[in-house]
């Protein structure tokens, strides 16, 4: 089993990745909403050095990320990949990132995991 990760940037493009998602059978991911590091550092008032950071970025629109989690079978990662790949181009700057995480153990998926 392992966690797909995809944190999506361009969170315009969301419905258009459930909408590849779908068309591939593919559910049971779960989506939280994101907030970029350097966001909550501008905010941060105690945080001196930052100053100009701040001052940079004040005027700017921050937009916030999704973030989607899939736990999966090890053979349906490259089909998750595909699904995502299909809807998004990931090579363009700042549009997403997808990784996964093999997992030791899972539970609560219905499965029998521990004897």
């Amino acid at each position: 089993m392992h966690l797909l990760i995809f944190i999506l940037k361009k969170t315009d493009l969301l419905e258009h990745v459930l909408k590849h998602l779908a068309e591939k059978n593919i559910t049971g991911g779960t989506i939280l909403d994101g907030v970029g590091m350097a966001e909550k550092l501008v905010d941060m008032e105690d945080l001196p050095m930052f100053g100009i950071l701040r001052k940079a970025l004040a005027g700017e629109e921050r937009e916030n990320c999704k973030v989607m989690l899939f736990v999966t079978q090890d053979e349906k990662i490259s089909q998750l990949r595909a699904a995502i790949h299909d809807a998004v181009d990931l090579k363009q700057p700042n549009t997403g990132i997808l990784f996964s995480i093999p997992l030791s153990f899972v539970e609560g998926l219905g499965e029998q995991t521990w004897k």
